[in-house]
């Protein structure tokens, strides 16, 4: 059986399931295909940078997702059995108009992932489970996806967003570049405790040279705690119920008994690694298949759903609006120098070198290197084409309220509008925003800005290469 589609993801984590959604918006024919039997169980990603918030309020599952977590506790550092004294895991950062999320919004994996399930079903979207991909065959027209059941599915475009692992990448010969993050072996769990209390993240620290520490996380909007604990290299570490109870219990003032359920367990050695290429024909590479994080810094889940925010609304212009598929390869071009910086980040984070705060928040990324970035002004302002677009009112409008939704946004500060525009692109108009200064800013579909000038001298001739007119 031969199924055809525009777009075949592979992968439902938040990579495929994000892409799944703003494909879907965007009235693009997409499927989903997962080669387990359902969403991923455990915490692991668990920290939603402010950026990710701004593309959930745009995906439509930011509600949702606020109710569903919360803000992180302050660590708790333990000696012998008594509280030493508090440690602040990130640099504080006050709400401001052009950036209503400031520190990370803490939700378990599992729970991002069944929101955004839901947010797709909702958008008339599928995710097919039990679909191992074996193999594929490309050519000029499309791809043809090989499964372990032994049929197969031709889309237009594929996604691989199935992991470090994935199986696309290698079916398609792509290497990655890494190197050991920490030869440590690392245990993550999510457990239930009784006797600890919820209100901090709770840190012990090594008894003696040799031993690794141990840290245990109230996961926000659930009854569970997420332990992380560190072993030598090479140790084989015990994923059961009475393992986990016994390095609880040695590292802490914890009594065995204590850890009353492990609901998920897993073991990994933290290392980074970016693949050669994003891209191969019609072939796309996305999250932890095109880039593999430390977790620490909470950067990997949040690029991943980035990737699929910048490839979303491309796909979309190429497939619905007949933009020339030359777009695409801008793909590659804008998301692999940021997973690249990114990889440094929580690698740095995870060495103790980089603290956890403006490196990681995501707000100061942009394009402004890329060959879809034209800047017209001489003297740019606060803002300039490539940049993020920043929230805050216009007049009587909310920036974000207005970019909110699969469209291009005009933003104008003390100057004139072409006559026509209006008919293509969202336009927003007003005197005075302090955030940009003044000029003429269009504003992509993924909030950031793809063209400015001082006045609209241009403009026409670059919406028209993105099949406005």
């Amino acid at each position: 059986m031969s199924v055809r589609t525009d777009v075949l993801i592979v992968g439902a984590g938040p990579t495929g399931l994000a892409l799944g959604v703003d494909l879907a918006r965007r009235g693009v024919d997409a499927l989903v295909v997962e080669r387990a039997d359902g969403l991923f169980p455990g915490s692991r990603g668990k920290g939603i940078q402010p950026r990710t918030m701004e593309v959930f309020d745009d995906l439509g599952v930011l509600d949702a997702i606020q109710a569903a977590g919360g803000s992180y506790p302050v660590g708790m550092v333990w000696q012998d059995g008594k509280r030493a004294g508090e440690h602040q895991m990130f640099d504080p950062a006050e709400v401001t108009e052009d950036s209503p999320h400031t520190g990370p919004w803490m939700v378990p994996q599992w729970r991002t992932q069944e929101i955004l399930f839901a947010r797709l079903e909702e958008l008339g979207g599928t995710v097919t489970f039990g679909r191992e991909v074996v193999g594929l065959t490309q050519d000029e027209d499309g791809v043809t996806v090989h499964f372990a059941a032994g049929d197969e599915i031709r889309a237009r475009y594929v996604v691989a967003a199935d992991g470090g692992r994935s199986a696309v990448r290698r079916a398609l010969g792509i290497g990655m570049t890494g190197e050991t993050v920490d030869p440590s072996s690392m245990l993550v769990a999510d457990v239930r405790i009784a006797g600890l209390d919820r209100n901090n993240w709770h840190i012990f620290p090594p008894h003696e040279e040799g031993d690794g520490y141990l840290a245990i996380c109230p996961l926000a909007g659930t009854e569970d705690f997420q332990v992380v604990a560190q072993f030598p290299e090479g140790t084989t570490v015990d994923l059961s119920l009475d393992g986990i109870r016994k390095t609880v219990a040695a590292r802490s003032h914890l009594a065995p008994e204590d850890v009353t359920e492990v609901r998920w367990a897993s073991d990994f050695r933290p290392r980074a690694a970016l693949a050669d290429r994003f891209r191969a024909g019609r072939v796309f590479l996305a999250g932890d298949a095109a880039h593999v994080h430390s977790p620490a810094g909470g950067q990997g889940l949040n690029t991943s759903v980035q990737d699929a925010y910048n490839l979303g609304w491309k796909l979309g212009a190429v497939l619905r609006d007949g933009v020339d598929a030359g777009l695409l390869d801008s793909y590659e071009e804008e998301r692999r120098p940021i997973a690249a910086d990114m990889l440094g980040v929580s690698t740095g984070v995870h060495r103790g070198e980089v603290r956890r705060g403006e490196a990681t928040r995501q707000l100061g990324l942009g394009y402004r290197e890329s060959p879809l970035t034209v800047e017209t002004r001489a003297t740019p302002g606060p803002v300039r084409a490539g940049d993020r677009a920043p929230d805050g009112m216009l007049g009587e409008v909310r920036l974000f309220d207005a970019f909110r939704g699969p469209h291009w946004t005009l933003v104008a500060v003390g100057a004139e509008v072409p006559s026509g525009v209006a008919g293509v692109v969202r336009v927003v108009r007003g005197g005075v925003q302090g955030a940009y200064g003044s000029g003429v800013f269009l504003v992509r579909p993924d909030g950031y800005v793809g063209w400015a000038g001082g006045g609209a001298a241009g403009l026409t001739k670059y919406l028209a290469r993105f099949g406005l007119r």
